[in-house]
């Protein structure tokens, strides 16, 4: 790169800056730095473009998916910080305004030489993309869980809790810590299945076991899990022996369809979301068929936003097919409604359903606090792009449960069970207990 586009690039970085006063350093790939606004707003955050050819790239092509390439190749990267503590420093402004105020011609005059340069090459710099979407197989779920899970089990001990629970915590107050938050959690799902000892609980998508642990310790249950990921059947099954809970305990490898036999209460916490539309009719009838007559089911998921029509709800926005793309291979979340619909369609009564938004949005910026204390060690077992591309999810999907566009709920439901010509009611007439 010449002089002259580096003097472009700055000149378009200075634009940018009086748009979007952020308020941080900005570095060049010479070494040169420019302020990002008139006033520093953040003591450490700085953004770093390493490759001369990132913002030519950009610029003509304008995606989230430019982006994350370049993010997850070290084109551009961010350090004092993470990406939620730059979000904070967005103007309250709508972009549009901001744009208007500034003068588009004013940033595409500055836009246009840098344009012109010579753009960074389109790989990623790790392994995670170009995975297909809409998985709905057995198979197809056996290949993308492991991809997902099986990182190692040392990646997820970096930011997690003690527990290792990789779902959304619940916290009875906002300062409490991610220990306490998961261990609340845990001990409310059991309050909701009202286990009583000696009744069974199936765990669908059991992870490294925590809930079945807690249950057996606490409640007496005689708990099962399943997954499909190796990695942790090996470390589940090794804290289930850890705790002494061996002889009530058993996780297996093995998908939920494939599970015969009926259980007292299920719960399925955070797994959902792997199923995928055209595996849902399958899972509920699976779940209907593996509950006994009069039994709870806990269903715990993330949605998004109902639209006006289903076929404006399935129109995927930039931000969800990255993660389904990079993160989350063949993972699809539903609406709500769609989750109630279901639930009755497959002989349940619904009882109660809990939004757990804000809880999650506070789970994954802790998730990516702990991580980003902890890149290095991230980056010497799963490379530096890979850790990257994780910082950049967990951040912007507590971003999104932040401002609304993903919802967590946890819907309780049973399954009817007739007595005479009544429909028995499985649950207590007040909640309270579960607020204690």
């Amino acid at each position: 790169m010449t002089d002259k586009t580096l003097r472009a690039s700055r000149e378009l970085i200075r634009l940018i800056g009086e748009a979007f006063p952020l308020g941080i350093p900005v570095e060049f790939w010479d070494g040169s730095t420019s302020l990002l606004g008139a006033a520093p707003r953040h003591p450490t955050l700085r953004l770093h473009l390493r490759d001369a050819g990132f913002l030519p790239r950009l610029i003509r092509r304008p995606r989230l998916d430019t982006l994350l390439k370049g993010y997850a190749s070290g084109a551009v990267d961010l350090s004092g910080g993470t990406f939620i503590d730059l979000a904070a420093l967005r103007p309250s402004e709508k972009p549009k305004a901001v744009l208007k105020r500034v003068g588009m011609v004013r940033l595409l005059k500055a836009a246009l030489p840098v344009a012109l340069g010579k753009g960074m090459e389109t790989g990623t710099g790790f392994d995670g993309q170009g995975r297909p979407l809409a998985r709905t197989t057995a198979k197809e779920n056996a290949a993308d869980i492991p991809f997902h899970y099986d990182l190692s089990n040392e990646f997820y001990q970096l930011f997690l809790d003690v527990r290792m629970v990789y779902t959304c915590a619940y916290f009875a107050e906002w300062h409490e810590d991610i220990d306490r938050a998961q261990a609340d959690k845990i001990e409310m799902i059991c309050r909701k299945l009202r286990l009583e000892p000696g009744e069974t609980l199936l765990d669908i998508g059991c992870g490294w076991g925590a809930l079945l642990i807690h249950a057996a310790k606490h409640y007496g249950v005689r708990g099962h899990g399943v997954t499909l990921s190796p990695a942790q059947i090996e470390e589940g099954r090794r804290r289930v022996e850890e705790a002494g809970v061996g002889d009530l305990v058993t996780l297996e490898l093995k998908p939920y369809e494939a599970m015969e036999g009926q259980f007292d209460k299920i719960a399925s916490i955070g797994m959902y979301e792997h199923v995928g539309f055209k595996a849902h009719e399958t899972y509920f009838s699976a779940v209907n068929r593996l509950l006994k007559p009069g039994g709870l089911y806990l269903h715990h998921a993330i949605t998004r936003r109902g639209r006006r029509s289903e076929r404006a709800f399935h129109r995927m926005r930039p931000e969800y097919k990255a993660m389904t793309s990079y993160i989350f291979p063949g993972g699809e979340v539903d609406h709500i409604g769609h989750s109630t619909t279901m639930l009755e369609a497959h002989g349940f009564e619904v009882h109660d359903i809990e939004g757990w938004r804000e809880h999650y949005s506070r789970t994954c910026r802790l998730w990516c606090e702990r991580l980003h204390a902890r890149r290095a060690e991230a980056e010497a077992m799963i490379g530096p792009g890979r850790t990257r591309i994780w910082l950049a999810y967990l951040a912007g999907v507590s971003l999104a449960f932040g401002r609304g566009s993903l919802s967590l709920f946890q819907t309780l439901a049973s399954k009817k069970k007739r007595e005479g010509d009544r429909l028995a009611l499985n649950v207590p007439p007040s909640r309270a207990d579960l607020y204690r």
